[in-house]
């Protein structure tokens, strides 16, 4: 129950963002040198963006030592640079709207979500392996990732919000534009803007959907 439940939302939150158009609403600026993004006066530095996309490389390379095939895994999470912040900063957006709505997760809550996913995908190796491939989460971020999609599930119920339904999922991401809204997030234009309306990371060239699908590496892979 409790593998379905966040699968479900983290199928959510990825859709969300491979399905909005590269609209941009807002223009980064070049006012905070070495950031990668402010969100709500919080930087988030190019080193920590840098070093959260070498914790999946790493951790890939651990997971496939042929060559091979971790050049082949390389090749299709091109756009991971790109696709990392965006989530760094969505689980910012999303962490202001559940505090906004009162909305906090335990650590109980993410051991008793991990323990029942373990045991439901066969141990913590095939559990991380998992979102590792699924996701590009590092098996050393997975807790941090669960609290992110307990957060989701709590705050999509406590707004009575049927994410399995359109009129659900207007309502959540709803909460979370007003709490991007009030972040007043700004991107280093090397790596877009934040799209504040639909809550995403967006190109002024290249939609976020080929960065993602692209079978090559992008430029965006090259270090800063």
């Amino acid at each position: 129950m409790h593998r379905r439940n966040s699968r479900r939302t983290a199928l959510i939150l990825s859709a969300a963002a491979l399905a909005a158009a590269p609209l941009l609403t807002a223009c980064g600026s070049d006012a905070h040198p070495g950031a990668a993004a402010v969100v709500g006066g919080d930087r988030i530095t190019v080193a920590q963006l840098e070093g959260r996309v070498n914790e999946v490389r790493e951790a890939q390379r651990a997971a496939i030592p042929d060559d091979a095939q971790y050049s082949q895994a390389i090749a299709k999470s091109g756009g991971l640079t790109r696709s990392t912040l965006h989530t760094m900063v969505l689980d910012k957006v999303l962490h202001r709207a559940a505090t906004d709505a009162g909305v906090s997760v335990t650590r109980r809550d993410i051991q008793t979500m991990r323990a029942a996913m373990e045991q439901q995908e066969g141990g913590r190796k095939a559990l991380e392996q998992s979102w590792l491939q699924q996701y590009g989460v590092a098996p050393s971020r997975l807790d941090d990732s669960l609290r992110t999609e307990i957060e989701a599930q709590k705050l999509a119920k406590k707004l009575n919000a049927d994410m399995q339904s359109p009129e659900g999922q207007a309502v959540f991401w709803k909460a979370l534009t007003a709490a991007s809204k009030k972040l007043d997030i700004d991107l280093n234009p090397r790596y877009g803007a934040w799209d504040v309306e639909k809550n995403k990371r967006a190109d002024a060239k290249t939609p976020w959907v080929r960065e993602v699908t692209d079978a090559g590496a992008s430029p965006e892979e090259q270090p800063a």
